[in-house]
This record gives structure tokens, sequence and C-alpha cells, in this order.
């Protein structure tokens, strides 16, 4: 029963540290291209290229790897865990 509990628990702390990457790192991507807009255009330009540009971008991200970097957070908990119990269970 305790294995349970800590599989569940385990990835619920994984999905909520998730979110909060990805909703960080989606803000960080956006205010890149945000900054990179006004480096290009000191005068402000046209707000609804802007808009576009920057959406563009977003899209990019989306479908990007670093995006998908993001699922490490899953990955790598599982595997660290999985081979703890391998090494403690094999003596």
């Amino acid at each position: 029963m305790g294995f349970i509990r800590l599989v569940v628990l385990g990835f619920i702390a994984m999905t909520v540290v998730y979110f909060a990457i990805s909703i960080y790192s989606r803000s960080i991507r956006r205010e890149k291209l945000e900054d990179a807009w006004d480096a290009d255009h000191p005068d402000g330009g046209d707000e609804a290229a802007r808009d576009a540009y920057i959406e563009q971008g977003m899209v990019e991200y989306e479908n990007g790897f670093r995006k998908k970097l993001i699922w490490l957070v899953y990955i790598i908990p599982t595997f660290a865990v999985a081979i703890l119990l391998i090494v403690m269970n094999s003596n």
C-alpha cells in the first residue's frame, strides 16, 4: 500500500512541477520574443504585426524541442526510483 501511495503522490508532485515549469518556460519565451521585437523596432512598429510575430514565435515554441524537454520532469524521477528499487531489491 505504501508503494501505491508513493507512486500516486509522486506523479501528483511531478505534474505540479511540470505545469509550473511549462508556464514559466512559456512566459520566458514570450518575453524574449517581445524583447526581440522591441530591439528590431525601436519606434514600436505596428501592433498587429507585433502580435502576429509573437504568436508565430509561440507556435514555433509549442512545436519545438525545448517544449518536449519539459517531459523529462516525469521521465528522470521515474527511472531514478525504478533503478533505486532494482538496486535495493537485488541484494
